[in-house]
């Protein structure tokens, strides 16, 4: 039996599929390729390319593998354009995944981790944040993921599903091995994008907003590696297994950073000067994110390997210097 990893061919997918085949699981990955990448996906790894939104595609796949449990990173994920484009990200991420249900029930599979964010949050009351915190995202992309959330809950009570839902924060980082890292087309996320200053594809990084109730004034993360992220769907998926109830859990270290720590380290590390420009804030920003993530730690037993900022900016920088154009060509 297999496991489906939907986004396989994604950043955070891609790296929890090379993660499990470690781990000796079977592994078949679907995705559209709008944000992923088939060089992204190992050799000898079943792939097809369809949308979740696809009732067909999904039941034909479902046809054709005998599939055990599904880890779902299928979603359009960025902040600002799922508020510029609210309709698109309820379309895939909702509508999606209501067609992904509906076919998992047709087809009798019951196990699901499903990716989720701490935009689900909004602007927190307290810092660190925990899972039984105050759910009122502040943004469409936050909203669409705790939709989600409340639909698995429901569909458990009527068909007997079993989840886990991982909500992380900030992924970063690149593998190890160099072989696979982020690639976004166009890029959003701030440590890529800092690191394309570095490899003199932009000139400066842009800043959004100094003047957040923060000790410098730019917005605070907590940063999670990648590969710490992809170990923590394995251990999602032994826990449901495992027979241990439906759960959700926070993913993060516990640290935050600044935009500008962050900015200043990525200059330590690479070596170059990095100018900043600062702009105004963007909606939907929340000054503060930052994870506790004790009962992933207590309960689900995951030991992030990389803690320290430094280290993992050394991780993504390792992959952008030798991969400037990411993947290269689509």
């Amino acid at each position: 039996m297999a496991i489906l990893v939907l986004g396989g061919a994604g950043y955070i997918g891609s790296h929890t599929v090379l993660e499990l085949l470690e781990a000796g699981r079977d592994v078949v990955v679907a995705d559209n390729l709008e944000t992923g990448f088939r060089a992204a996906i190992p050799d000898g790894v079943r792939f097809y390319e369809g949308s979740i939104c696809d009732r067909q595609f999904l039941n034909e796949l479902f046809e054709n593998e005998k599939i055990d449990g599904v880890v779902h990173f299928a979603a359009n994920s960025q902040v600002g354009e799922s508020m510029k484009n609210p309709l698109k990200y309820y379309q895939n991420n909702l509508y999606g995944t209501m067609i992904l249900m509906e076919s998992m029930v047709k087809y009798k599979i019951n196990k699901i981790v499903f990716s989720s964010t701490a935009a689900v949050y909004g602007e927190p009351e307290s810092i660190p944040v925990e899972e039984c915190a105050r759910t009122e995202p502040t943004n469409c992309y936050g909203e669409t993921k705790l939709s989600v959330e409340k639909m698995l809950r429901w569909v458990s009570e009527a068909h007997g599903l079993h989840f886990v839902v991982l909500r992380y924060f900030n992924a970063c980082g690149a593998h190890p091995s160099g072989r696979i890292g982020e690639a976004h087309y166009p890029e959003t996320h701030l440590i890529p994008l800092v690191m394309q200053v570095a490899n003199g594809q932009r000139e400066s990084i842009s800043v959004f907003g100094n003047d957040y109730p923060t000790p410098d004034g730019t917005c605070i993360r907590d940063y999670v590696h990648v590969c710490d992220l992809a170990q923590a769907h394995i251990l999602a998926l032994e826990w449901i297994e495992s027979d241990k109830g439906n759960e959700i859990f926070n993913l993060g270290n516990g640290i935050g950073f600044s935009v500008m720590e962050v900015i200043d380290e990525i200059r330590r590390v690479t070596g170059h000067p990095i100018p900043a420009v600062l702009h105004h804030r963007r909606r939907g920003d929340p000054a503060r994110l930052v994870a506790s993530g004790v009962k992933a730690k207590d309960e689900l037993a995951w030991e992030p390997k990389y803690e320290d900022l430094h280290t993992i900016i050394e991780t993504a920088w390792q992959w952008h210097k030798s991969h400037p154009r990411g993947y290269g060509n689509r």
